[in-house]
């Protein structure tokens, strides 16, 4: 049986991250589905050098919104914040089979050995996005001796990064330490397929791989007897909130708030504490969800909720992309065509 070491950005994260944790599970799921006994997937506990500062118990000093307001109410949140962290903990230890120690840049060239793993699969999320990790990663762009030759990328995404001529030769000489490069959006696709001799396609994101059933395994039960919105926001926007308070107006139910910002309505049932199994079930059971969350939008299709989504800075692309994608209908031939992708370029690396 052939050990797949999965690279993503989940676990070392300033604030958790449903959509990190579910894309991770999902595509450890697919892959070993598609190996039939042939591939065991390990889950790569890796700390990027730009994440090494955060404390997910302790995010204030590490968080995007510097007001005084924002600070005041992630204090407030504390509480729930850490109750939340640690049942993304217990997640990651029951769902997963994971690496035996954790890695940094300082010790990951040391992995292959330790932890016998044949190939690597690096994907999904933003880790290739220069702006958040301060450069090109070299465990995300398999930039270690025991990664060129033995990796694909599957569903990486570039985030909102922009690239001139001084990056992209940067770039290029970074993708050909894979044998394979599927990425999420497709709006680096042509210029890339133009410069490289390995394959380069457009992958769904893993969580759309599988169906809205195939989640029944993980999901938690329904945590709000009444009908209710839910409220899923990855950062404030005033606009969103407002919204959210009209529609449950309109629809005669309550908001249930699974974003930070405690204060700003006593009336919202406040559910951040929520662990990944609880996210699932809160999205499956709304009756309407209004989030500026890519992975929000994506599982109130999979569940086949009524939804609003609104876009936010650093992930306009891919929530554009994904809207575009969901409206044309193109999500079954897509899937398919990745699943082909991921089972032959797999081939290339065990």
């Amino acid at each position: 049986m052939k050990k797949i070491g999965l690279l993503s950005c989940n676990i070392h994260c300033n604030f958790t991250n449903y959509g990190s944790a579910l894309q991770s599970w999902a595509l450890t799921h697919v892959i070993d589905l598609l190996g039939d006994g042939r591939y065991k997937s390990v889950l790569i506990d890796y700390c990027p050098p730009s994440h090494e500062k955060y404390d997910p118990l302790n995010p204030m000093k590490n968080m995007w919104d510097k007001d005084i307001e924002s600070l005041k109410e992630c204090e407030f949140s504390l509480p729930a914040i850490r109750e939340n962290y640690h049942k993304f903990e217990n997640f990651y230890k029951e769902n997963f089979q994971l690496t035996k120690q954790s890695y940094t840049a300082t010790n990951y060239a040391t992995i292959k050995d330790q932890e016998m793993i044949d190939a690597f699969v690096c994907g999904s999320d933003t880790i290739f996005c220069i702006d958040e990790f301060k450069g090109f990663d070299d465990a995300y762009f398999a930039n270690f001796d025991c990664m060129r030759s033995h990796s694909i990328s599957y569903g990486a995404s570039f985030g909102d990064s922009r690239f001139d001529e001084n990056t992209y030769p940067i770039l290029l000489a970074k993708l050909k330490n894979f044998k394979a490069v599927g990425l999420r959006e497709n709006n680096e696709i042509a210029y890339l397929r133009s410069k490289l001799e390995i394959p380069c396609v457009h992958n769904i994101d893993p969580t759309l791989l599988l169906k809205g059933e195939d989640y029944s395994q993980i999901i938690a039960e329904r945590l709000i007897d009444e009908e209710y919105i839910l409220l899923y926001s990855r950062r404030f926007n005033p606009q969103m909130f407002q919204y959210a308070d009209e529609l449950s107006k309109e629809l005669n139910c309550k908001v249930v708030n699974i974003s930070l910002r405690p204060s700003y309505n006593p009336n919202h049932i406040m559910q951040y504490s929520a662990g990944v199994e609880e996210f699932l079930s809160l999205v499956k059971n709304a009756k309407h969800v209004v989030t500026n969350s890519y992975h929000g939008l994506i599982f109130s299709y999979q569940f086949k909720r009524p939804y609003t989504v609104f876009t936010r800075e650093q992930a306009g692309n891919k929530i554009k992309a994904l809207q575009t994608l969901l409206q044309t209908n193109r999500i079954n031939p897509l899937r398919d065509s990745s699943l082909h992708y991921l089972e032959n370029s797999l081939k290339l690396i065990v």
